[in-house]
């Protein structure tokens, strides 16, 4: 049981070391997860479609 709660107490005086980020930081952070999240979405869908119509002029039955 010592064991257990030296654990937590260096862990505990660990956490107090770490430099946290402020409250605008986290929000900027978020809000540039949320863009860049978005405009890889929006570049996978273009190039998904533009290889799927590709795809579909090539393999068109009858051509």
């Amino acid at each position: 049981m010592s064991r257990l709660r030296r654990f937590i107490d260096e862990a505990w005086s660990e956490l107090k070391k770490v430099s946290w980020p402020t409250r605008e930081q986290v929000r900027n952070l978020t809000v540039l997860v949320f863009v860049v999240s978005f405009a890889v979405g929006v570049y996978i869908t273009v190039l998904d479609t533009t290889f799927t119509q590709v795809v579909k002029v090539l393999v068109r039955p009858g051509g």
